[in-house]
């Protein structure tokens, strides 16, 4: 038995031991887990999660887009293009020192600065949502009023079709321009075009013309390559269906005015250069994001959901709070209560049914005691309007035109915020709406008009868009008795006779006599606030003949002296 025990000793001693748990220090050993530090290591370390996830998002972007290197001289003619992704074109460039997380040392060095701030965490959770996405979100009645509504306005009006001197267009040239707005679509593609490029962040227009050069669309576009009746109209493509193919001075030249620029987008199986194309981008963002975004812009919907998430939830807690605003307490005897929690359940129940006004409110009226406390509704209603007042800040909108309320605060009246409005509708309309319409235009004008009438070869045609700010009948009438009054003033001063104010009324087409004392089936009415029909002295009849004769003069293809159309 002791021999056995002995050479059971000497085996266990023989056996390496094995390793135990390291030992901890101190303050390790008494830290609380699941206390107040352990809730701030927690935190930073999803903080830290956050900006590596930002890190990986935008270095897998740098992977993803692709670059064309033009091959050597000496390749194989049929050799394939040369593409590679953005990483390794820079890699191969200029900027060539990869940073630890995967990016140009130029850009990791603005990222790792801005990740020792507390609050770069929370803004860098705010990355790309994807296209996918933001159509989802957009489905949202008011995320789409947000991305439609300014379009609306800004097209609203419509325009006027000129030249870009301010040159006569023949009234069949004019034709021609018009009709062809109205087979394409030019208005409702202008609308596509804002809405859907502020839904998605990019918005690419394509324009087809019928080409006897397969290659054509993979050069850059050449006015003088579109033949007669050759266009056939434009037609837009949502961004998950394009890819950008940037070549190597877009993608390693920052002094190019092309740079971060994509050379040709990929769109289905066509490779198409982007002289080819008008793109919107709504918020375009800087050179270090453009990989991210895949070159285009930030959605609205995803600079606006938060917002629009909390105005919606605050709104809902509206019928909510209603509902629950009067609390009742029971104060009863609580020990028996305790001691029998099913009879307590049955009398709460039996209790609630008939609480409200159409039963009868029951209690012992020795031993139970009832107080009702009301939740104050009062400023609710300012409450929910600050957070969709929010929101029609991001969306750059007044919250009486998203929301069709009229203007609140002391003595209101919408006049700044309508007066802001349209100076952004109208750097939108320029902006982003012109460049559409003036392609348009020039296609049309090379494939339709210069066909029939070859001295417009060379003219450009462009738009000008309506004033935004229309008077209303009411306003009109006010500004017709200003101008009535101020004629009273002159005629009695001496400084102007009867006839010269009948004469200002006449030519005025928006005074309600326009053409007065005319022989309409004779003689045509004059242009607008025409002067020299308006200073003359003679009788009414002889000063808008006159004034007709030169409008005739001026514009004998039946347009109006000032040598413009209208859409």
């Amino acid at each position: 038995m002791f021999e056995r025990l002995a050479n059971l000793f000497r085996r266990r001693r023989a056996q390496p031991e094995a390793a135990g748990p390291e030992p901890v220090s101190r303050a390790e050993k008494y830290e609380p887990r699941d206390g107040v530090m352990g809730l701030l290591r927690r935190q930073g370390e999803a903080e830290r999660a956050r900006v590596d996830a930002f890190l990986r998002s935008v270095k897998d972007a740098y992977d993803t887009i692709k670059v064309w290197r033009a091959p050597a001289p000496d390749a194989a003619m049929d050799a394939a293009d040369p593409l590679e992704t953005l990483s390794q074109a820079l890699a191969k460039s200029a900027m060539d020192d990869d940073g630890p997380g995967g990016l140009p040392f130029f850009k990791q060095a603005a990222v790792s600065a801005g990740a020792q701030l507390q609050l770069m965490p929370w803004f860098m959770q705010q990355g790309f949502i994807g296209y996918q996405n933001a159509a989802f979100i957009a489905q949202h009645w008011l995320i789409y009023k947000a991305c439609a509504t300014p379009v609306d306005d800004a097209i609203r009006n419509g325009y006027d079709i000129t030249t870009v001197t301010g040159e006569d267009l023949p009234e069949d040239a004019l034709k021609i321009l018009k009709t062809a707005d109205r087979k394409f679509g030019l208005i409702g593609g202008m609308r596509e075009f804002g809405t859907k490029g502020r839904m998605f962040g990019i918005r690419i227009a394509l324009f087809e013309v019928d080409s006897d050069d397969e290659h054509y669309y993979e050069k850059p576009f050449n006015i003088d390559g579109v033949k007669e009746g050759s266009y056939k109209g434009f037609s837009q493509v949502d961004p998950y269906w394009c890819a950008p193919i940037l070549d190597i001075a877009a993608a390693a030249t920052p002094g190019s005015k092309h740079f971060y620029e994509p050379t040709w987008w990929l769109i289905g199986s066509r490779r198409i250069h982007r002289s080819h194309l008008v793109i919107f981008r709504y918020a375009d963002p800087p050179d270090v994001l453009k990989p991210l975004y895949l070159f285009g812009g930030i959605p609205l919907p995803q600079m606006i959901m938060e917002r629009v998430y909390c105005a919606e939830r605050t709104a809902n807690e509206a019928p909510a709070l209603a509902l629950s605003k009067r609390t009742t307490v029971w104060l009863t005897n609580m020990a028996a209560v305790m001691a029998d929690t099913q009879k307590a359940d049955y009398l709460m129940q039996k209790w609630i049914a008939m609480r409200d006004n159409f039963g009868i409110k029951m209690g012992d009226k020795t031993n139970d005691e009832f107080e009702q406390f009301d939740t104050p509704l009062a400023d609710f209603d300012s409450l929910v309007m600050t957070q969709y007042s929010l929101v029609a800040a991001t969306a750059g909108c007044p919250i009486t035109k998203l929301l069709g309320t009229t203007p609140g605060g002391f003595a209101a009246t919408g006049d700044y915020d309508e007066a802001s409005y349209h100076e952004m509708l109208e750097s939108m309309q320029e902006r982003d709406l012109t460049p559409l319409a003036s392609r348009h235009h020039a296609l049309v004008m090379r494939s339709e008009v210069v066909p029939k009438f070859e001295s417009l070869r060379d003219t450009e045609v462009v738009v000008t868009w309506r004033s935004l700010d229309v008077p209303t009948h009411v306003e009109m009438a006010q500004v017709n008795l200003n101008k009535a009054e101020t004629d009273a003033s002159l005629i009695a001063s001496g400084v102007l006779g009867r006839k010269d104010s009948r004469a200002r009324i006449a030519s005025d087409r928006d005074s309600g006599y326009h053409g007065i004392g005319l022989n309409i089936e004779d003689e045509e009415l004059p242009d607008i606030d025409d002067p020299e029909a308006a200073a003359e002295g003679a009788g009414p009849a002889s000063r808008v003949a006159k004034a007709a004769e030169q409008a005739e003069g001026k514009g004998k293809n039946g347009r109006s002296a000032n040598g413009r159309g209208s859409q």
